[in-house]
């Protein structure tokens, strides 16, 4: 989910944390989880720093080992110790276990997106995205917003975030059985497909589809229940090339096949050399692709610029790889 989901869902958690006498004994051992759980909400995403090194680290290992089953029991553990730490009068026991579950839901409900985690690594390398609900979830959002309206205005927190998050549970559940209904529709019309990539949009009654089948890819839109073909590819595996074997080296390349699990390649020669450009095609645009990993090299097949991320112009991206070429 988007970092103010995460933030709403922390705040929730501290309310939730109410129903906990031991937790709501004092007004300082309440302070004390309310910040632990908040932080826990948001510490599988300190990973965004990353960004800071560049993109090619930032994609291979965002929503990774930050997202991991031995992050998810380390980060309580750090959180937790630190803030008994500064409050030893709070139970150290309680106060691991708000944390644990701040850092659990923030890794579970990421899975529910079409970005996905790799939370069964280091035992499963997979990303596991079950493109159920949008990165961003209005319904999600404000109900979190309205229950805080509520606390401030005297609704007991407990009461009200379980509530919410009873009716947020048959949300995620009726959410899975229309993304089915989506696979299985397309599955009637592909039954040979091999491949089925789904993401949820805003609107509750779209999503964005790849079918891949073992000779077309097929980029799709369902939209009330009807299936829309918006383009469709040759499935071509990347073959083993001298052109493309050089570009597979390159770090930004590697680490967008290391994340996208369905994308189309294409070889042009440029005046000046190759370029490869890898295009995932699950985030379509407005008719644009915008998450790319674009290698460029010169006719000796030495690589002299490359990028990858999400750009949502030709523009941009001839900037962004006029600032990697290499002097």
């Amino acid at each position: 989910m988007d970092t103010a989901t995460h933030v709403v869902m922390g705040v929730g958690l501290g309310g939730l944390a109410t129903l906990d006498p031991i937790v709501a004994d004092n007004s300082a051992s309440m302070q004390t989880v309310m910040v632990a759980v908040i932080i826990g909400s948001q510490a599988p995403d300190f990973d965004t720093i990353l960004k800071l090194k560049n993109n090619a680290v930032y994609i291979r290992y965002h929503r990774g080992p930050t997202h991991s089953i031995p992050a998810v029991l380390l980060w309580p553990l750090v959180l937790a110790g630190t803030a008994y730490a500064f409050s030893p009068e709070v139970s150290f026991l309680h106060l691991w276990l708000w944390t644990f579950l701040a850092v659990l839901l923030h890794v579970f409900v990421d899975i529910f997106n079409a970005y996905g985690t790799q939370a069964l690594s280091p035992f499963n390398k997979r990303w596991l995205a079950l493109g159920v609900i949008n990165i961003f979830d209005p319904l999600i959002f404000f109900s979190h917003i309205i229950a805080f309206i509520l606390w401030r205005y005297g609704s007991p927190p407990g009461v009200t975030f379980l509530l919410l998050y009873a009716v947020l549970a048959v949300y995620y559940m009726w959410r899975c059985l229309a993304r089915n209904k989506v696979l299985q529709q397309a599955e009637q019309f592909h039954p040979g497909a091999t491949h089925l990539f789904i993401s949820p949009t805003f609107n509750w009654n779209k999503w964005h589809l790849v079918i891949r089948t073992p000779e077309r890819m097929h980029v799709t839109e369902v939209r009330n229940g009807r299936l829309r073909y918006l383009e469709s590819y040759p499935f071509e595996p990347i073959p083993d090339h001298e052109i493309i074997n050089k570009a597979r080296q390159d770090k930004n390349l590697a680490a967008f096949l290391s994340f996208s699990p369905t994308y189309r390649w294409v070889v042009t020669e440029i005046e000046n050399g190759w370029e490869v450009k890898f295009i995932d095609l699950r985030y379509r645009s407005k008719g644009y692709y915008p998450f790319v990993a674009v290698v460029r090299m010169d006719p000796d097949f030495t690589i002299y610029t490359s990028y990858t991320g999400w750009i949502y112009s030709d523009e941009t991206l001839e900037k962004k790889l006029k600032q990697g070429e290499k002097l």
